[in-house]
């Protein structure tokens, strides 16, 4: 839903407390301050994004981390998760599907070529049955022999067990997405608990891996919701936060919802910037559909500083050299390896 009022005195405080607060102070906005955020008008939006860009200056630097993500087992997940074309339990297109380990390195090895520096092995679980855990395994082991790369994973949820084994397997970052606001979790899962992804974020976190969690705005959550949500991540401190759009997808139960208009996701973009000043804050899915490629540009220059290139698990992503070209042209340097082991 649009705004097109014009800026009124306390819409501009929000902003000029922002300046002081996380701007000069390093300090992120809070659930109440994030909301203000969201509510500011259209007309607003261009100062609302500078500043978000002078914040990710201030605190992450100039660098964009590039990552390409493969999907290890596609499609027949026992989970319900409205917003996802794998589920095995919705008519929708996608079906399982293994990938082998010569197409896992070859996928690894494309990404290494782009420039990025991370490459992330996903699979459709709830979480990882022992024959999943094997095929990491050999997938990382292949990988490492033949390229320099940081490896991330994406397996659902985690026993302590399983947590310790991808430690020692050498998994650089873990992603586990919390989704959406607590409050509103029952009305995109029903068949587990936003706690249950909460414990094995912690765990993760615990065994010394890097934490990546984010989620997706768009599903039918409240401007409340939205602040709760960059609220709660806030309070999670991950190391990188993917911000995805919902790409409604044909077959599950938000295929028939409106994808996100594009200044309401600019502004969501600009507000979790400035409730995480510190954080990985990654362009993910769906930011296509609903920005466009303006979009790709106003983000990098409104908070973004990171991206996924190439495709995404079951949607087309922007080719990888259109971004790498964006970046170029925004005079973004793309994140080198060293710095980041």
């Amino acid at each position: 839903m649009a705004h097109s009022r014009t800026v009124t005195t306390t819409q501009s405080d929000i902003l000029s407390t922002a300046r002081t607060q996380v701007l000069e102070k390093g300090k992120g906005l809070s659930e109440s301050q994030v909301l203000e955020v969201l509510r500011l008008p259209d007309d607003a939006l261009d100062e609302l994004l500078e500043l978000a860009h002078e914040v990710r200056m201030r605190w992450c630097g100039p660098e964009v981390e590039v990552e390409g993500i493969i999907s290890l087992k596609t499609g027949g997940c026992p989970e319900d998760c409205h917003f996802c074309s794998q589920s095995g339990l919705f008519a929708s297109p996608v079906r399982s599907a293994w990938l082998d380990i010569p197409m896992l390195v070859e996928a690894a090895k494309q990404t290494a070529k782009t420039g990025a520096t991370e490459f992330c092995i996903v699979a459709a679980v709830r979480g990882p049955d022992e024959r999943l855990m094997t095929q990491v395994a050999a997938g990382i082991a292949a990988i490492r022999d033949e390229i320099d790369i940081n490896i991330a994973c994406s397996l659902g949820m985690l026993t302590s067990e399983q947590v310790e084994a991808l430690a020692a397997m050498g998994v650089h970052r873990y992603n586990h997405n919390l989704e959406t606001a607590r409050s509103h979790f029952p009305n995109v899962v029903t068949t587990h608990t936003w706690e249950e992804r909460w414990e094995t974020l912690r765990m993760v976190r615990e065994a010394g891996m890097e934490v990546c969690c984010g989620g997706i705005v768009g599903m039918g959550e409240s401007l409340e919701q939205r602040a709760e949500f960059a609220a709660q991540l806030a309070a999670l401190e991950p190391d990188e936060v993917p911000l995805n759009f919902l790409n409604p997808r044909p077959g599950t139960p938000f295929g028939e919802l409106e994808p996100m208009a594009g200044p309401d996701a600019l502004r969501t973009v600009a507000a979790f910037r400035l409730a995480l000043p510190r954080t990985i804050l990654r362009f993910a899915g769906g930011r296509e559909i609903t920005l466009g490629d303006l979009g790709a540009r106003q983000g990098l220059l409104g908070g973004i500083n990171a991206v996924i290139v190439g495709n995404y698990l079951t949607t087309l992503g922007r080719p990888a050299e259109s971004d790498i070209d964006l970046l170029g042209e925004l005079q973004m340097p793309i994140k080198a390896l060293n710095d980041t082991l």
